[in-house]
């Protein structure tokens, strides 16, 4: 029998809450979707998005719904 039958008959007979538990743990091991460098580049852009909004240089929000119908349309 190989090691990942074994284990995932192992995981079989876990308990719901420990099920859980390894499921967190797991996830926690996979790969970050974005580097440590372009999150923080999102989040410099996020800050100056910010900044901009506060300083009055946002777009109107029913501008932004108007852009986002006539992109839907063009995709339609």
């Amino acid at each position: 029998m190989s090691t990942i039958t074994e284990i995932q008959e192992a995981i079989g007979r876990l308990p719901a809450n420990e099920k859980s538990a390894l499921a967190v743990w797991l996830q926690s091991q996979e790969e970050p979707l974005m580097s440590e460098a372009e999150e923080a580049a999102l989040l410099a852009s996020l800050d100056q998005a910010a900044a901009e909004l506060d300083a009055g240089k946002g777009i109107p929000i029913e501008r932004v719904r108007e852009k986002i119908r006539g992109w839907a349309n063009y995709i339609l």
